[in-house]
């Protein structure tokens, strides 16, 4: 049984005329470019969070080759307390590196999450609102623990922009997304419409 709708002949019932040229194809090509930008940013800031010591001593030696450390003496010496201090508690205490490969492993199963909305993006937007609304959680902690920490305002800034700058293309698929929903609405309302008279 065709399910193509059939109306009797002189039927009035109007044709509704051919489906949207561009389709939902072009939306769902560009949600997975930006979902995989985020993916990637996802999976390169937690892959960098595991070897910690030696980045924060490479970070060091290049604010010194830059000459950083005379423009923004602020940055440098807090970069170098954090290189010492790293470099101390994890010399002393390496147990205190496993909570930062725990951070690092977080990173990279909310990167996972993200297979759900690549496949299907309509089903599983909600993995993108929480992401947004991970991603606004960034700014209230690094404003309630940088101080508790002693962590200095213009680092906070900086832990905040990873929030802010991150939910741009979160906000850009989000959009996409729901943009992909009402075509494919379009599409099935259009298929559902469709009428051949009887002959």
């Amino acid at each position: 049984m065709s399910d193509i709708a059939t109306a009797p002949a002189g039927s009035t019932v109007s044709d509704p005329g051919p489906a949207p040229a561009a389709g939902p194809a072009p939306v769902r090509r560009s949600i997975r470019r930006w979902l995989w930008l985020f993916i990637v940013c996802l999976v390169l800031s937690g892959a960098t969070a595991f070897p910690l010591q030696t980045e924060t001593a490479l970070l060091a030696r290049l604010v010194d080759a830059t000459g950083l450390d005379s423009v923004l003496p602020a940055v440098d010496r807090w970069v170098h307390h954090v290189r010492t201090g790293v470099a101390d508690g994890y010399g002393t205490y390496p147990f205190l590196a496993y909570g930062t490969d725990w951070l690092a492993f977080a990173h990279l199963v909310i990167a996972a999450a993200f297979w759900g909305p690549l496949r299907d993006p309509v089903r599983n937007i909600w993995v993108v609102r929480w992401a947004m609304v991970a991603c606004g959680g960034v700014v209230p902690l690094a404003l309630i623990c940088g101080p508790l920490r002693g962590i200095p305002l213009f680092w906070q800034f900086i832990d905040m922009s990873f929030g802010l700058v991150g939910v741009v293309p979160l906000l850009i698929v989000h959009r996409k997304i729901r943009r992909l929903e009402w075509e494919q609405a379009l599409a099935a309302h259009h298929d559902f419409a469709r009428v051949v008279p009887c002959p």
